[in-house]
């Protein structure tokens, strides 16, 4: 009885057991047990249907930008020259190079931008000669009164050898000169009355540009010579600060001058270039292929904007005089002979060699 007994002990102990470890193949410790068996569908190379449109791939944007300031209107030919250029240097790069143009000084006034090719702050600027004469003594040729007496002729000399030999020395100073776009000959206007020969400008307050020559011009001339920014002045003749001022024709209408002055004299006593340049920093970090599409562009612009200041020139004397101007020709030759102490004053520094050359290609 006593072994039955223990037998039956025995077997319950090891059904026990048995129960304990069907019931184990459930716990997190059995890590080797296989996975249960899946009804998912094989997968298929087919794409799922959408009703999405297909994505577009935008264009990335220029790598270099170009910032170009300057000190004149929206509307003046250099604004207009300047786009025209930007356009040129997007296509010719493909679209790697975008050009911005900043006018009516919001990068500041020349001299500003000057200095700015030369600390890098600003890429490129077009400027009048006079604050160039500042950095080479050169460009005071440009200056002289009555030195350039047609168009045509400057222009070739200003494109020829003579030119961009003066637009090169500006290459120590950490200026490039690429060509020269242009502003026109430079005319009188005043409050008080018409300007017909040199003895007409005394005692008036002319306002001048910054520039020792156009400065000494006009004293030689009898007038009292202010030199003042040109932002400034529009204000300056509105309140009689000043009596007259001197500029090209394009200048004139588009600063709205008309509206603030009276007699527009014709003396076309001073030539205005206007120098193209771009930082020589900036210029030498560009490729070779870069470099030559912003030279080519350069080119073709200064013809665009040449081409637009002379269909400004051919109408604006008679709108200007339509606007309430009364409009004077001049004969050039007493005004030229007023003037020669200029010369001899300033010969020393431009170099005679130089003035002779310029005079020479006129003739």
């Amino acid at each position: 009885m006593r072994k039955i007994k223990f037998l039956a002990i025995g077997l319950i102990i090891l059904m026990s057991l048995t129960v304990l470890a069907g019931c184990g193949g459930g716990s997190s410790s059995n890590n080797n047990a296989a996975p249960p068996a899946t009804t998912t569908p094989p997968a298929t190379t087919e794409p799922p249907a959408t009703t999405e449109p297909p994505t577009t791939t935008t264009p990335a944007a220029p790598s270099t930008t170009i910032r170009i300031g300057h000190v004149l209107a929206p509307d003046h030919p250099y604004q207009l020259g300047l786009e025209d250029f930007g356009r040129r240097v997007s296509e010719k790069t493909n679209g790697n190079v975008s050009v911005e143009v900043f006018h009516s000084s919001q990068l500041g006034n020349e001299r500003d931008l000057i200095e700015g090719l030369q600390l890098g702050t600003v890429e490129m600027c077009i400027v009048s000669t006079a604050p160039l004469s500042s950095f080479t003594t050169q460009f005071m040729v440009f200056d002289l009164p009555f030195i350039f007496s047609e168009t045509v002729k400057t222009r070739e000399i200003l494109d020829s050898s003579i030119g961009q030999n003066i637009l090169d020395t500006l290459d120590e100073q950490g200026i490039v000169g690429l060509c020269y776009f242009e502003n026109g000959f430079r005319n009188i206007t005043n409050n008080v009355r018409a300007i017909t020969k040199p003895e007409d400008l005394q005692g008036l307050k002319i306002r001048t540009m910054e520039s020792p020559i156009h400065m000494a011009s006009f004293r030689a001339m009898g007038a009292d010579p202010t030199p003042m920014a040109l932002g400034e002045l529009f204000t300056a003749l509105q309140q009689h600060t000043v009596d007259g001022q001197e500029n090209p024709l394009a200048i004139i209408n588009t600063s709205k001058f008309y509206e603030v002055q009276e007699y527009l004299s014709l003396t076309e006593h001073f030539y205005a270039p206007a120098p193209l340049l771009i930082a020589k920093s900036f210029f030498d970090g560009l490729d070779a292929a870069t470099q030559s599409a912003i030279r080519e562009a350069a080119l073709e612009a200064r013809e665009y904007e040449r081409g637009l200041l002379d269909d400004m020139n051919t109408r604006l004397k008679d709108e200007l005089e339509a606007a309430g101007m009364a409009v004077n020709t001049v004969d050039k030759q007493v005004f030229f002979d007023a003037v020669q102490s200029v010369y001899a004053e300033y010969e020393s520094q431009i170099g005679a060699d130089l003035i002779k050359q310029v005079q020479d290609a006129q003739k």
